[in-house]
């Protein structure tokens, strides 16, 4: 079995649908310059309010990938 080395970056996606719309976002962007992508930890969820409802969210994500 081999050793699993990863690198950890930390990015965060923003949505105005959703935090799971948000996380997609983030990937769907990370992916298009990063390899090899593992998994993800949501690290912070924040969002903003208008009229008195969530407007929109923003999830930090840090994201593993494996070295080659």
């Amino acid at each position: 079995m081999s050793d699993h080395i990863y690198k950890v970056v930390e990015i965060v996606g923003t949505s105005d649908q959703s935090v799971s719309a948000a996380v997609e976002a983030a990937i769907t962007k990370a992916s298009a310059s990063l390899r090899n992508l593992r998994w993800f930890e949501v690290a912070q969820i924040r969002g903003g309010i208008a009229n008195n409802k969530a407007s929109h969210y923003q999830v930090t994500l840090k994201i593993g990938f494996t070295l080659e």
